[in-house]
């Protein structure tokens, strides 16, 4: 499959984009490569991704109440699939309550 960057690199409405919607166009990328011709994602495959592309804001998480939560919910029903909406609704939850968003806060942002 094509790299994430180089899928990016050829939209050209986002040529001269921000960051931000440069962030919010990968996530888009990465979801809609795990999608099924119906733009969904089985929770096995979420839980995957959330591992492989999501490690560092998950990481240290697995002792808290509500990170295993949303986990055993993703483990429960193999069947059912998630849609983008969901998944976006996901990652701000983890990203939320991750040990990261704290180091992120305390980022100087002037020299």
């Amino acid at each position: 499959s094509i790299p994430i960057a180089k899928q990016l690199a050829s939209i050209k409405a986002l040529g001269k984009s921000s960051e931000l919607e440069k962030a919010f166009a990968t996530v888009a990328l990465v979801y809609n490569n795990a999608a099924d011709p119906k733009g969904k994602i089985s929770k096995a495959e979420t839980k995957n991704l959330l591992q492989t592309k999501f490690g560092s804001f998950i990481q240290g998480q697995e002792n808290k109440p509500k990170y295993q939560e949303i986990i055993s919910t993703l483990d429960e029903e193999s069947e059912n699939k998630i849609d983008f909406e969901d998944f976006m609704i996901l990652l701000v939850s983890l990203t939320l309550m991750s040990d990261l968003l704290q180091e992120i806060k305390n980022v100087k942002t002037t020299k």
